[in-house]
């Protein structure tokens, strides 16, 4: 009738690996360079247009590195203060897919 098994032992099991995979990693560097050709194109077509370059994609070219200007440190992981080591995976992020993680504090 009851069977010990992890899900009833411990509650809920999380199934969550502790890496990323290749697969993940490739889709992850993927989605960087796409934000990247966005903000380039928005660019180039306030410039053809002849309109001034917006605030805030000025300030994302000064403060946002470019997918191959990241270390991979700073690509698959996001500072985290509870951390051991103050890093955790990108992926154990919830909607990491969709949040910006470019910029994390200097030294960690």
């Amino acid at each position: 009738m009851f069977k010990p098994t992890l899900p009833r032992l411990g509650g809920l099991l999380w199934k969550i690996p502790w890496r990323l995979s290749p697969r993940q990693k490739f889709r992850q560097r993927r989605r960087l360079r796409a934000v990247d050709t966005v903000v380039d194109t928005v660019a180039a077509a306030l410039e053809r247009n002849g309109m001034p370059m917006a605030k805030a994609i000025d300030r994302w070219y000064d403060e946002m590195p470019r997918e191959q200007e990241m270390l991979p440190k700073d690509k698959y992981t996001i500072y985290d203060r509870k951390e051991k080591k103050y890093r955790k995976g990108i992926h154990k992020l919830p909607k990491w897919t969709r949040v910006s993680q470019r910029v994390n504090p200097p030294g960690f």
